[in-house]
């Protein structure tokens, strides 16, 4: 193990669009990394899947080249720890290694197992599987099939060969963190999205046997639950030899990227809140009791401790909008993020009255409805493109507001000031939008896009005891504090009032669209 100072850590995040790999202190400074896209495939009745194995090769090519191209000694590695996409499954064999594709978080073949399970009349759901799930968990499986109990029965009982080649199920980061160990493991945080522990009882290592039994997975195939932080063991030698990195070098239990955000954003403590515009958007913070919302489709998870919760929910595109808007913009050669802010600053805020809303995936809070579809609204002749690319923002913006005041009521508070994270943030116009949207001041930590990087690489700190709970917040650095604009408040709030009805005048349409027959949708 090299001297406390001169440690390293080996900190992956596989997103579901690209993986991050780099090489960053204890105490969370990156001091290199690079990036390589990942293709995700989609198929009929709703699979989408990505090619696990090759996520290995991407994350140990990127890892040789993050440590060339830093000119670092692999010897300074001290611990290798993974943070990524979660909700997602990859059946794996006795070494680890995938025996088919990663079912992604969005992946609904098991739909009509999961509706068979737990689907029903209350809120969608029947009453009693309801009532048990939430009392124990604090949520409930989906009855989209898009999440691993889901995912796991339609293995189980759709694809037999599948299910007798696996040993194991894991997640994403528990399926890397398998391939750097060996060792076959989770914690109370990564197997959240499956709802099959007794999260009254954070620190109880275990499964829940009545969950288990009622969602009918085979609990043999289940990881065995260390503790979320702790040394899983250390890296195999073959891995260690092949990537150039310390022998003595050992593996921390990976953690869904809502945990390696509060860590990277440095809101470690209750109700410290960061929000996240990546592909996706969430808005976070620790919280001491478990609650659960199932109006505002919110709970809380096994947070970063025994002792502690984290407040969980997702909205299903946000920076994902700007992406698709700037291929419909320009397909063949498809405006740069840059390019599209410094567009969008020429419109003014309110974007000419135009509304874009961004459920072009559906939405999953604070309403649950996988049938909902995006749009642009009150556009006239005199809507300029730049007003369009502004209207992006600023929906992504709104939508974020309505998730935030939903948060707000689960977390008994008002949650300000906001720290900001994810690639969305780069855009200080971003900020500011989200700052007046929301009218909340906003903080933007520093580097962004590489919070999830810092955040692993913080809780291999704390888990080496290189770093001490207290000194988290003050480790993060933040470039840009924003206030709301008063001026624009009229404005925002007006448009909020407006981006809201928009989602209730719609909803029946989204259904009859969808072709989903239920009044309620």
């Amino acid at each position: 193990m090299p001297p406390a100072g001169d440690a390293l850590v080996l900190a992956v995040d596989l997103g579901s669009s690209a993986v991050k790999v780099g090489l960053a202190t204890p105490e969370g400074a990156v001091v290199a990394w690079n990036s390589a896209p990942l293709h995700t495939d989609y198929g009929p009745g709703g699979r989408v899947t990505q090619d696990a194995e090759v996520w290995w090769k991407l994350v140990t090519g990127s890892a040789r080249r993050a440590l060339a191209t830093g000119g670092v000694d692999g010897g300074r590695v001290a611990a290798v720890c993974v943070t990524g996409q979660w909700a997602s499954t990859v059946p794996v064999d006795v070494a680890g290694k995938p025996v088919g594709p990663c079912l992604m978080w969005s992946d609904t073949e098991g739909e009509g197992r999961s509706r068979a399970l737990v689907g029903g009349h209350v809120q969608g759901y029947r009453a009693r599987a309801l009532t048990t799930w939430v009392r124990r968990s604090a949520g409930v499986p989906s009855t989209s099939g898009a999440d691993p109990v889901g995912h796991m029965l339609h293995l189980q009982l759709d694809e037999p060969a599948v299910a007798q080649a696996a040993r194991w199920y894991l997640e994403p980061v528990d399926a890397l963190a398998m391939r750097f160990s060996g060792v076959a493991a989770a914690t109370p945080a990564s197997m959240t999205a499956a709802w099959l522990t007794d999260n009254r009882h954070p620190a109880r290592l275990a499964y829940d046997a009545t969950l288990v039994r009622r969602a009918g997975i085979d609990p043999g195939r289940l990881p065995p639950l260390v503790a979320t932080g702790s040394v899983i063991g250390p890296v195999l030698p073959e891995v260690a030899a092949t990537l150039g990195i310390s022998p003595d070098a050992v593996v921390v239990t990976g953690v869904p990227d809502l945990h390696a955000a509060a860590l990277g954003s440095g809101c470690v403590r209750d109700h410290e809140a960061h929000l996240s515009i990546g592909t996706t958007a969430w808005v976070s913070c620790p919280l001491p009791a478990k609650r659960t919302d199932l109006f505002r489709q919110m709970a809380t998870v096994p947070g970063l401790t025994a002792e502690s919760y984290l407040l969980g929910n997702n909205q299903e595109t946000a920076g994902r909008c700007l992406e698709w808007f700037g291929r419909v913009l320009d397909g063949d050669r498809p405006p740069a993020y840059d390019e599209l802010t410094a567009l969008a600053a020429t419109s003014p805020p309110g974007a000419g009255d135009v509304i874009f809303t961004p459920w072009l995936a559906g939405e999953r809070s604070p309403v649950d409805d996988r049938a909902a579809r995006g749009g642009f609204h009150h556009v006239s002749l005199a809507t300029t493109r730049a007003d369009l690319v502004r209207s992006v923002l600023e929906g992504v913006a709104l939508n974020a507001r309505w998730l935030l005041e939903a948060a707000d009521h689960v977390a008994g508070q008002r949650l300000a000031p906001l720290r900001l994270v994810g690639g969305g943030t780069q855009s200080l116009l971003w900020c500011q939008i989200l700052a007046d949207v929301t009218g909340r001041p906003v903080e933007r930590v520093a580097d962004p896009l590489l919070t999830g990087l810092r955040g692993v690489a913080l809780l291999s700190g704390l888990a080496l005891g290189a770093v001490g709970w207290e000194e988290v917040r003050a480790l993060v650095p933040v470039d840009a504090g924003l206030e709301p604009v008063p001026e624009r408040r009229e404005t925002y709030d007006r448009l909020f009032t407006e981006f809201t009805g928009l989602y209730r005048a719609q909803r029946r349409m989204f259904a009859r669209l969808d072709g989903r027959t239920s009044p309620d949708a």
